[in-house]
């Protein structure tokens, strides 16, 4: 199948995520959902890797559990735990545009922890990125389609997943990224377990086609299918496949427009110009930069 189709099809995988969770959210509470999900979407993973490709990927080393545990919690428990609390308030479309300007809290993070020195370019880009994400939260706030805890929460979200970004570059595990990304949705859903019972124990729990389409959608569609087309991807192009990444604001809009009828707002539009401009000037969105050499990345599923 053709690159560019193959490129189509997992932006509009990975922008649905955020949008079947909204589904998902009117049969379950958000952290009970995700601990379902994860503890699924982590067992379906191991037996492919293990059972299906029996021999083919190693096991983690005793010195491996504590990074893998660790980025369980960042990427997956609080990261995704958080997103999918902050959007029973919060717009699918903001969801995806706010994911994209993780590469700057990264950098930020990586200044702190890593001491890594943060150039000029990327300040403007954080500013002007910056800048357009709060275009795009004022309206929200407004018309009250989003309250500040769930910005909030989701803000929570982000810093989560760009320390457990850092954190991964800096542990650098030998394992394939596709045993990295089983182990770590695995341990995230165990973690989740004890917090959804304490902050979710009675609440509506209802088993029905809302929470099975999320459920067959968001660990077929997004955690698996989508996480190979990424590792494809990113075979045969390392830039061009974070291009698609940076591109899901895109479809996550368009398809949270058509399915949840959100409305896509003179205010979305300028804000995701902005959050674009920034990360063109900042570098990270670079479709004609093919210089940089390929440099294998994970992605949370």
């Amino acid at each position: 199948m053709n690159i560019i189709l193959l490129g189509i099809l997992f932006t509009i995988l990975w922008a649905s995520g955020a949008v079947s969770v909204k589904f998902g959210l009117l049969s379950s509470p958000p952290l009970t959902m995700g601990t379902i999900r994860f503890l699924l979407a982590g067992c379906l993973l191991l037996l492919y890797i293990y059972l299906f490709r029996k021999g083919k990927y190693p096991m983690p080393q005793k010195r491996e559990w504590k990074p893998l545990i660790l980025l369980g919690l960042f990427n997956t428990s609080l990261y995704l735990g958080c997103g999918f609390w902050a959007l029973q308030t919060v717009s699918s479309g903001f969801f995806n545009l706010a994911v994209v300007v993780n590469p700057f809290l990264v950098a930020l993070f990586s200044s702190i922890f890593a001491k890594r020195l943060i150039q000029q370019k990327e300040w403007i880009g954080m500013i002007v990125s910056t800048i357009g994400l709060v275009i795009a939260t004022y309206p929200l706030l407004q018309n009250s389609h989003s309250t500040l805890s769930g910005i909030f929460l989701l803000m929570i979200g982000m810093v989560s997943m760009a320390i457990g970004s850092v954190y991964f570059q800096k542990e650098k595990l030998q394992l394939p990224s596709l045993v990295i990304n089983a182990w770590q949705v695995l341990f995230g859903g165990i973690i989740l377990i004890v917090p959804s019972m304490m902050l979710e124990t009675g609440k509506p729990f209802v088993f029905d086609m809302n929470l099975v389409i999320y459920l067959v959608w968001s660990v077929l569609g997004v955690s698996i299918f989508a996480m190979i087309l990424w590792f494809y991807l990113l075979k045969q192009d390392a830039v061009k496949a974070n291009i698609w990444l940076f591109l899901t604001p895109i479809a996550g809009y368009v398809l949270s427009s058509i399915l949840l009828g959100e409305e896509i707002t003179n205010y979305d539009v300028v804000a995701s110009l902005f959050v674009f401009t920034g990360l063109y000037l900042s570098g990270n969105f670079r479709p004609n930069n093919l210089t940089k050499p390929p440099l294998e990345k994970k992605l949370e599923a």
